[in-house]
This record gives structure tokens, sequence and C-alpha cells, in this order.
């Protein structure tokens, strides 16, 4: 995924704030500094439902993957998922588990305000690995 050099001032569009949250996984600054943004969508368009932006991975093993809508991401937790749905609820954000098997859980981040609490979430999840 990448910015295309469009500079968005405010951050609050899905497309900003997916490369904001790419920017702090890999930032190396937390523990999330064994993560990794893996399988980058090039050219994502957002959609309503949301477009697959990136995964992230830990050694390997895929936390979850973030898909860009035109106001916001979601990030799908595929590890873990009562560990996020609560680490997400303890940093109020929305969260609604996803009816699938295994089962799954999603996140939505919806301002730059959000970014350092979704590296929260992925930190809680990253240390059930450990």
């Amino acid at each position: 995924m990448s910015d295309d050099g469009d500079d968005r001032v405010d951050g609050t569009d899905g497309m900003a704030l997916a490369l904001r949250l790419a920017a702090g996984v890999e930032a190396g600054e937390r523990e999330t500094d064994a993560l990794a943004v893996v399988d980058e969508a090039t050219g994502v368009e957002p959609t309503a439902d949301g477009a697959f932006a990136y995964a992230i991975d830990r050694d390997e093993t895929r936390l979850a993957e973030v898909a860009v809508h035109p106001d916001r991401i979601h990030v799908e937790f595929l590890t873990a998922p009562d560990r996020a749905a609560g680490a997400a609820a303890d940093a109020d954000l929305r969260v609604r588990p996803k009816a699938v098997r295994p089962p799954r859980t999603l996140v939505f981040v919806e301002s730059p305000d959000e970014i350092e609490a979704a590296l929260d979430v992925l930190d809680a999840v990253a240390g059930t690995l450990e």
C-alpha cells in the first residue's frame, strides 16, 4: 500500500488511517516491534465494506488484516479474537465479533487519536503468542 504522494492534512480518511497504523507497526518502539506489515495491496480503493490493504504478522503467524473504508479502517483479528475484543473494549474502540469459523473480531479505527489504542490491541494479541 502506498501513499501515492497524497498528503492528507487531517488524517481522518481510511487511507490515511491505514498508513498511520502501518507506520506505527513498523516504528519498532513497542511490543509491536516484533510485528510486520505484509502482503500490502497496491492501488487500494476504499469501499463501504472495506478493501484489503495489508496484513500484520508476527513470526509468520497472521495476527490481523487491515481493510480500508472511505472514512475509517477495520482491523480483523484472526489470532486471539477474544483477547482482541477485550483489549479493544478496554481502549474504547468500536468492536464486534465476526460470525465465521474460526471466529474473528473486527476492531474499528475511526480517527487518528485511535491509532495508539489500535496498536495497544495489537500488542495484547501479540502477547498471546509468547
